[in-house]
């Protein structure tokens, strides 16, 4: 209204006063239609609390799940097959025992199968070690193969493996570790590696170096040829390292190294250690050396010369 009394004295103020008439006029009339609107909305607050509360747990579902409502919808069809799979839990579970029967009934035909190749192993085993032994002064001795039923079978089968030893003649078999000296143990691995390194191949691979320590322990003589001559059979299928103090040993090597210790310079209390590969005549007079204890020996020398020219195991 004031608008339209100051537009008498300014004619665009009058053009503004004529649109802002028009656009009461249209407030006006939606402001009617806006009421009449109203009054035939009906309330519903028992609806409306339910969307409320709809609201509130999807934003509970969505923090979760998921902070999306796709991701909550997501998870809800995941959970959907998940609970049909459930609904038909019975049919599922005769599916699993019977699969479950199919797997048993091939692990049982396959440990037999394994014990079956074991036992024959063990029988060989034995006869091969035992029969290698009787040539390492251990002439009455007897390595048993046992096989013992496993409650179930496991990923080795269906029956634990022992090894027992007699060591001599009318003697009770005792687990390895017990009751066996450190030469008889090292004779006995002895005899098993040389057994199945002389064996058909098989496939398995064989430790490519075998080092052996005080094998010789007790041992002396005819015997003493006999753990060389292993030795040196062993070592056409691996490389063989032997620590020995027996000359008959010691002639069999292909590379003869001797080891001597000494007292350090001026009286010191470090110990020194000298490696020394002996060969041609020095190799004689070591092998000598370690028959007589002296390297000078007209008979230890010839004695030590026969050994080397006996000492020669074949490809």
């Amino acid at each position: 209204r004031a608008l339209e009394q100051v537009a008498e004295h300014d004619a665009a103020l009058g053009a503004l006063a004529t649109r802002l008439a028009e656009l009461a006029y249209l407030l006006g009339d939606v402001g009617v239609e806006l009421a009449r609107y109203a009054d035939g909305v009906q309330s519903d607050p028992a609806r409306l609390e339910g969307v409320h509360q709809r609201r509130a747990e999807l934003a509970t579902l969505a923090r979760t799940h998921g902070g999306t409502v796709a991701e909550v919808l997501d998870w809800a069809e995941d959970a959907g097959r998940r609970l049909l799979e459930l609904d038909r839990g019975e049919d599922r579970a005769h599916e699993v025992r019977e699969a479950l029967q199919e797997v048993d009934t091939e692990l049982t035909d396959l440990a037999a199968t394994v014990s079956r190749t074991r036992a024959d192993a063990a029988t060989r085993l034995s006869e091969a070690v035992t029969a290698e032994l009787s040539g390492l002064a251990m002439a009455s001795a007897r390595l048993e193969v046992g096989l013992d039923a496993s409650p179930e079978p496991g990923p080795w089968g269906a029956e634990d493996v022992t090894m027992t030893l007699a060591a001599h003649g009318g003697g009770a078999a005792r687990p390895l570790g017990q009751g066996a000296s450190g030469g008889e143990l090292s004779r006995v691995m002895l005899a098993i590696e040389v057994a199945l390194a002389t064996a058909p191949a098989s496939g398995a691979a064989r430790p490519p170096t075998f080092v052996f320590d005080e094998v010789d322990a007790g041992v002396g003589g005819r015997a003493a040829v006999e753990v060389g001559r292993r030795l040196a059979e062993l070592a056409q299928q691996a490389q063989v390292v032997v620590v020995t103090h027996l000359a008959q040993v010691a002639a069999y090597a292909d590379h003869h190294v001797v080891v001597t210790k000494s007292q350090g310079d001026g009286g010191d209390v470090v110990t020194e250690s000298d490696v020394t590969v002996v060969q041609g005549q020095d190799r004689v007079a070591e092998l000598a050396r370690m028959l007589s204890g002296s390297e000078d020996s007209a008979s230890a020398l010839e004695h030590a010369a026969e050994l080397l020219q006996r000492s020669v195991v074949g490809p």
